[in-house]
């Protein structure tokens, strides 16, 4: 059965739909500067989606990435004092690709060419809580779940 996707920004929250039902849910993180599409805005690009790619297949939990390529480094707090000013984007990600051509599709407002992604993030990091540069941030263990969910093309719908 296939899957979609919606995330609340309102509520900080993912849910899973299948068949026509909300099968489970997961709280998240979306940006702190809000909701917006522009480019360089910080924001959480709202409107439907897609998933473009699935990233990270087989790596272990915790598995940091820089460029959508994982460093073979694995999460601690002494990586994260070692490199302070890292946006941690661990264990897997979900690049999205925005549908709406002006909205969240070319120029100045594409998701795809802002990188904004679904991914993990260090377990210190409060989920409900607006924090992210733009993407959508989830437990590692969430992640994992979901990502065994999703496959390429997966509808997602950021809403307010």
């Amino acid at each position: 059965m296939s899957v979609r996707l919606t995330v609340s920004i309102a509520a900080q929250r993912l849910d899973v739909w299948a068949g026509g039902a909300s099968v489970c849910h997961y709280p998240v993180s979306t940006a702190l500067a809000g909701a917006g599409e522009r480019n360089g805005s910080g924001c959480t690009p709202r409107g439907p989606h897609y998933i473009r790619a699935c990233i990270g297949a087989g790596q272990p939990l915790g598995a940091v990435f820089i460029g959508r390529r994982p460093t073979g480094e694995i999460y601690t707090d002494a990586l994260a004092a070692q490199y302070p000013q890292r946006d941690w984007i661990l264990s897997r990600i979900l690049w999205l690709c925005g549908l709406e051509v002006g909205f969240n599709r070319g120029a100045d407002v594409d998701t795809q060419r802002r990188y904004i992604y679904i991914h993990g993030t260090p377990d210190t990091e409060p989920m409900g809580v607006p924090l992210s540069h733009g993407c959508i941030r989830m437990r590692n263990a969430d992640l994992i779940e979901l990502f065994e969910q999703v496959q390429p093309g997966t509808p997602v719908l950021i809403e307010e």
